[in-house]
């Protein structure tokens, strides 16, 4: 979700409004992606190296998805979503640790996911994954990793006009497809979103197959 920064620097505001227009972006974005029919989605929200960042802002961001969790609880369960993190939770607080385990309890239930990566770093979660594999295979290390459960991703979008991945989903990320736009992320609206679900479309995927010969 790349460009808040640079969306609230265009409007002379401070970097935590612009998060803060970020977080009502994935709002709408949740809503795009039900009303096409995807049942997973993941954003990356805060990496291992964003820790780096001034204590100002780490600390507004803290707070902001702090409030996020309170305040969205009821819609998050009305709305049928499950709320997941994937990351290295114990870098967290341990009251954040708590209140992100106790709206994963509340919306277990919910059809449609929403994961969200906190002081998540791909390779970071490939050692911690490697450090609790027994062997058996890539079924059984994907098993290992934050994500286990979750579907590998079909498309990973990256916003603001970055043109990397960014130690995001790395082993995950090995077959999706990707979609770069300039957009930054608080104005990434449908428009955009059904830009990036028409390239996908448009895309063959045959994962190392010949044409004619599956996926």
């Amino acid at each position: 979700m790349d460009g808040n920064g640079r969306w609230a620097k265009k409007r002379l505001l401070p970097r935590l409004a612009g998060h803060r227009a970020g977080a009502d972006a994935l709002d709408r974005v949740m809503h795009y992606c039900r009303d096409a029919g995807v049942e997973y989605l993941t954003v990356y929200a805060f990496s291992t190296e964003n820790w780096k960042r001034s204590t100002e802002e780490v600390s507004g961001l803290m707070r902001l998805l702090s409030s996020y969790i309170h305040d969205k609880e009821k819609e998050l369960v009305a709305n049928g979503v499950r709320f997941r993190v994937i990351g290295r939770r114990s870098d967290l607080s341990g009251k954040l640790q708590a209140e992100i385990h106790a709206l994963e309890e509340a919306t277990a239930a919910g059809t449609f996911t929403l994961v969200v990566a906190l002081s998540y770093g791909g390779r970071d979660e490939i050692i911690r994954a490697a450090a609790r594999y027994k062997g058996g295979g890539e079924e059984e290390f994907a098993k290992c990793l934050d994500t286990a459960g979750i579907p590998d991703p079909d498309l990973l979008i990256r916003t603001s006009g970055e043109l990397r991945i960014s130690n995001f989903l790395l082993w995950q990320a090995a077959y999706a497809e990707f979609y770069f736009t300039d957009v930054l992320w608080p104005d990434f609206d449908r428009e955009e979103f059904d830009k990036a679900l028409s390239a996908y479309s448009k895309r063959e995927r045959r994962m190392g197959a010949r044409p004619g010969e599956g996926k």
